[in-house]
């Protein structure tokens, strides 16, 4: 060994070795005991139906909890709908919810920096999977709570910090066991619900540090490496859409579209409809629409090399005019909302509203135009000048 790596590996942090055993153990034991019990044994469909809700209990416990609720606070939850979060966050061996809020505020705070972002995608797709949880390299984030102090006024969460190892014991070994006992399969339960269950959750958990921010496009920013990605959205309930929630991250929705599949959303919104949860927050259309349509221009620009300087500056103008347009239609479309919502909560008629809906019909047809005449303006100057 040459010099500088015996410097390297000295320098290298101090290994986690719970960490490192949990992930080990239970992988092994996963793909290993699985195949050979189901082989040997076979798996009820009783286990299998278990293992698929305790994976969509654990999973959306997570998403919906740990990561929308706690760390991000885009909406309040009752707290019996934070206590099952709470639990289920347990369940899934992710670290306590104030903890695991800590480390996602660092993150977002300061993404992309290999020094400061605890799970930074630019170190590597191992690093940012489980590389970061197997040694000690940000040992100081592990008592230093000052960016959830909010958190610490919740009793909910600070009772899970408190009784975390203890609620994660009765949990993942506690439920496993009592399924087992239920369907007469105790050994069946513990390797599927169990430990197969487990590895599923966190890896595809994991899939969001790392495979997020490689593989998808970028829809609204290219100011850090987060991406969307509609299939990793259908293994993480709604997560997949990261690009989205890096640049508009105190949205309650990742999948802002009617077809993006987001159940984390639907979740929240339709517990809404029960009192369960409140103050749902949205980010602002013109926002999001502006976001795209910038970066649309932005990759147009940049992949057709434009080196005319008028034809530069009629796109740049004629953006601007659509931007402009674009702010006129949100506005007026606030207007409408805001009168609608005066006349019924007053339960009275009022006449503007009509001249609102012909109004905002008439400025989203001229957007709409505007947007095409725009769309075919970049691609003839991605044809070049020969184009006719």
């Amino acid at each position: 060994m040459s010099l500088r790596e015996s410097s390297a590996a000295a320098e290298k942090p101090p290994i986690i070795w719970l960490n490192t055993l949990v992930f080990a153990i239970t992988f092994s034991v996963a793909a290993i005991g699985v195949p050979v019990y189901a082989f040997t044994h076979g798996f009820s469909a009783g286990l299998i139906t278990a293992l698929v809700g305790t994976i969509v209990f654990a999973g959306i416990s997570i998403t919906a909890g740990y990561h929308r609720l706690w760390a991000h606070r885009t909406y309040d939850a009752h707290w019996s709908l934070r206590i099952l979060f709470a639990l289920g966050g347990a369940l899934a061996v992710q670290n306590s919810a104030l903890h695991w809020s800590s480390d996602h505020r660092e993150h977002h705070k300061h993404v992309d920096d290999n020094d400061k972002d605890p799970y930074s995608a630019k170190r590597g797709f191992w690093y940012s999977h489980i590389g970061w949880m197997l040694r000690e390299y940000q040992a100081s984030r592990y008592s230093n709570y000052d960016n959830v102090k909010d958190l610490q006024k919740d009793p909910v969460v600070m009772w899970q910090h408190r009784n975390y190892l203890l609620l994660t014991l009765l949990t993942t070994i506690g439920w496993p066991v009592a399924i087992g006992l239920m369907l007469g399969d105790v050994w069946g339960a513990v390797i599927l619900v169990g430990f197969a269950r487990l590895v599923i959750n966190h890896h595809t958990t994991f899939f969001i540090n790392s495979l997020a921010h490689i593989w998808g496009k970028q829809t609204y920013t290219d100011r850090n490496t987060a991406r969307d990605n509609g299939f990793l959205a259908l293994l993480t309930f709604g997560e997949g859409y990261h690009n989205y929630h890096h640049i508009f991250s105190a949205d309650y929705r990742n999948g802002i579209r009617w077809w993006q599949f987001d159940p984390t959303k639907w979740l929240i919104r339709s517990c809404s409809w029960l009192g369960l949860t409140r103050n749902l927050k949205r980010t602002n259309g013109y926002q999001i629409e502006k976001a795209r349509l910038e970066m649309q221009f932005k990759k147009a620009t940049e992949q057709a090399q434009i080196s005319c300087e008028t034809t530069l500056a009629k796109l740049h103008e004629e953006f601007d005019v659509l931007v402009a347009k674009l702010r006129e239609y949100y506005q007026v479309r606030k207007q409408l909302l805001d009168i609608k919502t005066k006349a019924l909560a007053q339960n009275v008629h009022v006449p503007t509203v009509a001249e609102l809906h012909e109004k905002a019909e008439a400025v989203r047809n001229a957007l709409n135009h505007h947007k095409r005449e725009f769309s075919q303006m970049l691609a003839r100057s991605l044809q070049g000048p020969n184009a006719a």
